[in-house]
This record gives structure tokens, sequence and C-alpha cells, in this order.
């Protein structure tokens, strides 16, 4: 299993690909498959047949996952994408700090 670099509600931008320079928050994260899921990257056209759930059927649009290594975690404060580094606190927690800003993520 893959460690991936991005958790669950950051924001992130895509840095390859045909979505590249977007923004987006991550809904989804599968580590074992290296792959994250990005709100409003990704987007593929699904055929659907109608079923009891969904009458109409139809083409639907949705997200689908894109790996991890093309996004990178974006700031907010230096409005820029990112690395981190780890900090503990005084009181023993540790947090993510962006590298360029120092900012808390």
């Amino acid at each position: 299993m893959a460690k991936v670099h991005v958790r669950k509600k950051d924001t992130v931008m895509i840095i390859s690909g045909k979505d590249k320079g977007k923004t987006g928050e991550v809904l989804a994260v599968m580590p074992k498959v290296s792959k994250v899921l990005v709100s409003g990257i990704n987007i593929v056209s699904k055929h659907q047949k109608p079923n009891k759930q969904n009458m109409e059927g139809g083409i639907i649009r949705k997200e689908a996952a894109i790996y991890s290594s093309k996004v990178m975690l974006y700031c907010e404060k230096c409005k820029s994408v990112t690395r981190i580094s780890h900090k503990i606190l005084e009181d023993g927690t540790k947090v993510r700090v962006c590298k360029k800003c120092g900012e808390t993520l």
C-alpha cells in the first residue's frame, strides 16, 4: 500500500494532464491504488441504463480517480502549490506546514 501525500478535504492543484492548472477539493483517497478523487477534475461520461433508482438512464457525467502523483497540495495563503513539512506544536500535536509561507495546513 503506497503512502499518499494528500488527505480528504485538502485543496489540490493538478500539475499534469488534461486538467493541468485546475484546483479542487479531494473527495476520496485510495491508497491501495495510489489515486485520489478530486471535485470537478477528470470528468468522464458514463452511459447509464435505466434502473429502479434512475428511471431515465442516459449519459451521466462524474469525476473519475486520478493518480496522486499528478496532484500537489495548494496553499490558500500563498496562492500556489507547495510541498509540506511536519511540525510538532507545544501541546505535542503534529501538524502539516507549508514550506513556502509556514502556514498550517
